[in-house]
């Protein structure tokens, strides 16, 4: 008899998961409540640890007998497409997304029986097909499995995703054209006016769609903002970047502002002087999105005008990194990163401006951390995404924010983190945590990792506690990466700029190093996601003695040299290695580590 080996060994023996990750993939996998409803180990490594999904499918394909199928959309002739499209009218409308969302498309008859169905899927254990006997005219079917990437583009070749909102705005083809601008004397524009502003011109349309297409371009950011007298502009941020993604034209600012304000939950449409927070949450492409909403007033050149500036935080859960190597980190960063959150105390210290992927982080070592039996303890202000295992404080006017820091040591916490050092109080206490045998995580507004130290120290915490009381600092910056597809090898008119970073000529006469292309299908002007670059101090035993020996001010170029000699690899290193790894390019590594909050 065949000896049966489990796939989480097999996994194991090809190299494709670690002991750790598998382990904590079984814990996770064992810990889910109903049995019946547990997912699959391989669906487990591949959303919660960012395991690469062709990888672990593949393996899964020929374990079972799966039969492979790698079909490119530029060899689909037109009768296979004509097929197809007649396959997937046979489904229900509801079902068919079902399957395209979960990357499984009905592709063909089989042997040319129009009552069996062949679908390729990215994964060919997923359960969802069993539904085709039942919903469908196709009483059998094969699973076939397709890597990822190819099944994706088949769909977005065959049938790419609607959005229903912008069909109807293209189908409407016509904008309210505003015939009377309001007069210099008028105080505020008039709301009955606005109503039917808003019903001609299908600005909730506009609004639901921009939604959409913000969560399906991966957006962080959604900014509305008024353009001149009667125009709006709606920007994306993708990537870090904002992007211009559609002008309203012949429409008042004020109209928008009140269908966003209408279509949000806590705010008032008819305050428009004073800063407003909301939120809202959609059923996108079959998952639960929230939006965070900032209504900010601002002056214009028309000041009878009410005029506002509208940020809608896109957080999906989906974009959350749950596993430590999926952050980017280089080899020695991640060591010591994992190493110094692994401990039982101390502060895990984060910093960087705005935007440079420190709560990413923060999330990512949360859930390397968590465990049935500690009580975890968040205070964020305000919170964005939800945490299985930790209790998160609920920042209020009733509950503010250094009010909850003050009453989180009574709450018998084993980890906690808190948001931001913001001032001496929020410092205090994570020092406190640290120093009482809490494991503290935290963020703080600095360029660098040796320059948190000087400023905790500026605000009044003692050399002596900042040495003991902290594990790690990591300064970190995010890239754009380069689209694998388009990126081209850097120009010679580009070489001194490499040259000056430190990349050998060598390198350049090889083609190693790489510039963004001209864009394709499937990135941004060349780029596409982005990467982390990182500054790792450890605090071993020669960084605390030099902080505790420091005299008026702290050293930091010689805790710089002990770090760097410990294997530290400064921001700049750290882009210039993903340069050479032809990741990133020149101009994003220099944008990134110029310097200043």
């Amino acid at each position: 008899m065949k000896n049966f080996k489990l796939f989480g060994e097999i996994l194991l023996d090809q190299g494709i998961v670690d002991k750790q990750t598998l382990k904590q993939a079984l814990k996770i996998q064992n810990g889910e409540e109903e049995y019946s409803n547990r997912r699959r180990l391989g669906e487990i490594l591949v959303t919660d640890f960012g395991v690469d999904p062709d990888k672990i499918y593949r393996t899964l394909a020929e374990r079972y007998a799966f039969r492979v199928m790698e079909v490119s959309p530029d060899e689909i002739t037109d009768k296979q497409l004509k097929q197809t499209k007649d396959i997937l009218s046979k489904f229900p409308k509801e079902f068919k997304n079902k399957l395209l969302y979960n990357n499984a498309l009905p592709f063909k008859y089989t042997k040319g029986y129009k009552k069996e169905v062949v679908v390729l899927s990215a994964d060919p254990t997923i359960k969802l097909v069993e539904e085709i006997p039942e919903k469908t005219e196709f009483k059998k079917y094969e699973v076939v499995y397709c890597p990822l990437d190819k099944v994706q583009r088949l769909i977005k070749t065959i049938d790419p995703h609607k959005n229903e909102f912008l069909d109807i705005l293209e189908e409407a083809g016509e904008q309210i054209d505003v015939s009377e601008e309001p007069g210099e004397e008028e105080k505020a524009v008039d709301e009955s006016a606005l109503d039917e502003e808003i019903n001609k011109s299908l600005l909730v349309n506009l609004f639901e769609g921009a939604l959409v297409e913000a969560v399906r371009k991966k957006a962080s950011d959604v900014h509305i903002i008024p353009y001149q007298k009667n125009n709006v502009d709606i920007y994306f941020r993708i990537d870090g970047k904002l992007t211009l993604w559609f002008r309203q034209q012949n429409t008042s600012p004020e109209a928008l502002a009140a269908v966003v304000k209408d279509r949000s939950n806590g705010i008032d449409r008819f305050e428009k002087d004073t800063a407003q927070d909301g939120f809202a949450q959609r059923r996108i492409d079959e998952h639960m999105i929230r939006f965070r909403i900032s209504i900010m007033p601002i002056t214009s050149e028309e000041y009878a005008r009410s005029f506002e500036s509208i940020v809608i935080r896109v957080i999906d859960d989906r974009n959350v990194i749950t596993e430590l190597s999926k952050l980017g980190f280089q080899p020695q960063a991640e060591k010591d990163f994992t190493k110094a959150i692994t401990k039982s105390r101390g502060i895990i210290l984060l910093t960087g401006p705005t935007g440079s992927g420190k709560s990413t982080t923060l999330m990512a070592a949360l859930h390397h951390v968590l465990d049935p039996s500690k009580n975890v303890l968040t205070c964020e202000d305000p919170v964005e995404y939800i945490i299985k295992g930790a209790r998160q404080l609920k920042i209020g006017h009733k509950l503010p924010f250094e009010e909850a820091i003050r009453r989180i040591l009574r709450h018998d916490p084993d980890i906690v983190m808190v948001g931001e050092i913001r001032d001496r109080i929020t410092a205090d206490t994570a020092i406190k945590l640290a120093n009482t045998g809490h494991l503290t995580l935290s963020t703080l507004h600095t360029n660098d990792a040796p320059s948190a130290i000087s400023r905790l120290y500026k605000i009044g915490i003692e050399p002596f506690l900042l040495a003991y009381a902290i594990n790690i600092i990591v300064a970190q910056r995010l890239v754009r990466k380069l689209c694998d597809r388009c990126k081209k090898p850097l120009s010679e008119e580009k070489y001194p700029a490499a040259l000056d970073l430190g990349i050998s000529e060598e390198d350049l006469e090889e083609g190693k190093i790489y510039e963004a292309g001209d864009g394709c299908e499937e990135c941004n002007k060349g780029y596409k996601g982005r990467t982390a670059i990182a500054e790792a101090l450890y605090f071993s035993q020669e960084v605390r003695q030099a902080i505790v020996e420091s005299g008026e001010e702290i050293d930091e170029e010689l805790i710089r040299k002990i770090a760097s000699g410990q294997g530290m690899l400064s921001l700049l290193e750290s882009g210039v290695d993903r340069i050479k790894n032809g990741l990133t390019t020149i101009s994003e590594v220099e944008y990134a580590t110029s310097g200043g909050d």
